[in-house]
Order: C-alpha cells, then sequence, then structure tokens
C-alpha cells in the first residue's frame, strides 16, 4: 500500500495538477490542512483525499500527515511526502515502484528541478545536486519516499515549523538513494526573492540551525 500526504494552506491554484498526478497512482491521499481560506478542501474532498486537520506549520502538517496514515498501515507499507506546489515528472510512478522493489530499506527522493529557464534556476539545481551527492542532503522540496516501519524507526517528522524535513534527513543517513525521476519546485519564491538572495538566505538560516537555533528564532529570520 502507497500512501501519499500531502500539506496545504490555501493551496488551490496549485493542488489539483499534483492531484491529478497521483490520483490513480496510489492507494490513498492525505491532506494535511492547517486552515486553509480558499477552496483547497473542497479540492481534496472532490479527489477523494482524507483530511488531517489542525494547526498550520509545514513540520506539524507532515507529523500529523504521516501519522495519520501509519496509523493504519502495515510495517511494510509506504508513505510518500509531497509538497503542493510539485509537480512530478511522467516517469516518476515507475521510478517509486522499482525503488520499493529493490531499496526496500532505504528511503528515496526526486531529482530536484526548478520550473523556470535561464541560467539561476540551473546552477540552483547543480547546487542542490552537489549537496545531496556530498551531503546526503536532499530537502521536502525533493520528496520523500519511505516505508512505515523505516519511518516510524527514525521518529517521523518533528512537529516544527522550520528544518523539520533536514531533521529527519539526518536521521537517514545511509538510508536514502535518489530515485530516477525528477520533480519540479515551482520557481515563485525563487523570483520574488532572487534566487542568489534566496539561497544565501536558507543557507544562513541552515548554519543557524546547525548552531542550536531555537525554532522562534528560525521563524523570525525566515519570516521577517
Amino acid at each position: 500500500m502507497l500512501s501519499v500526504v500531502i500539506p496545504t494552506l490555501n493551496a488551490q491554484d496549485h493542488l489539483p495538477a499534483l492531484l491529478q498526478q497521483v490520483r490513480g497512482c496510489v492507494d490513498e491521499i492525505i491532506i494535511s490542512d492547517g486552515g486553509s481560506q480558499d477552496d483547497t478542501l473542497s479540492i481534496a474532498l472532490s479527489a477523494q483525499a482524507r483530511l488531517a486537520l489542525g494547526c498550520k506549520g509545514r513540520g506539524w502538517q507532515l507529523a500529523r500527515g504521516g501519522q495519520w496514515a501509519a496509523n493504519h498501515l502495515q510495517a511494510d507499507d509506504w508513505l510518500l511526502f509531497l509538497h503542493a506546489d510539485n509537480v512530478l515528472a511522467d516517469d516518476w510512478f515507475a521510478a517509486v515502484q522499482t525503488h520499493i522493489k529493490t531499496h526496500p530499506q532505504k528511503a528515496g527522493y526526486f531529482k530536484f528541478k526548478i520550473a523556470d529557464q535561464g541560467f539561476w534556476p540551473r546552477l540552483m539545481e547543480k547546487i542542490v545536486t552537489l549537496r545531496c551527492y556530498f551531503w546526503q542532503l536532499p530537502y521536502g522540496d525533493q520528496g520523500l519516499l519511505i516505508s512505515k516501519a523505516l519511518y516510524e524507526d527514525v521518529g517521523g517528522y518533528p512537529q516544527w515549523d522550520l528544518f523539520e524535513d533536514v531533521k529527519i534527513i539526518e536521521s537517514l543517513r545511509g538510508k536514502l538513494r535518489t530515485l530516477k525521476a525528477k520533480i519540479y519546485t515551482r520557481a515563485d519564491n525563487y523570483k520574488a526573492g532572487g534566487y542568489w538572495r534566496r539561497g544565501l538566505k536558507n543557507y544562513r538560516l541552515y548554519r543557524r540551525y546547525k548552531n542550536g537555533a531555537d525554532q522562534e528564532s528560525l521563524v523570525k529570520g525566515y519570516y521577517p
């Protein structure tokens, strides 16, 4: 069994495209919503998704959705965590199936791509590729495919507002591999903040996280 968990907050513009990609390929879809005021919930219900409602915060939502799924999954069932604005390559499901069959003891993540043209998107993709290769540090916008057994073994996602993806990935070091399919993240946030400025800001916040900064100060730094 394969369950997809998607955290949402006012995601009506992007969610339909992702739901169309995953519906029919997976056994269930869980939308972990943080209080959407738009049509997100009606879109989810029309796709026959299960709703996990509660507080906002991506880490909180991922943890909640993961727990809802894990409660009724068997140890050898799988979870796929995605962001609502992700776009999957056409061969995504084949890559997921191959991973489950050939690497059941490992978690998987997709190859990072930005849905934009030009020099800066390609440079960011190369930086992410190097980061994943040398430090095994994919971020949440690359998805996470993981068995229930392994998910529970590492403690799942922490109920954090920021760096919840880094925390679980750190727990999975040595048990990660790249899926042979791409995942696209939308360029809106990169364009709004500037590719280089956004990347530098995220790196500085990451260094603060590694030096022990608490969640409150990190959130203030991310949302000035």
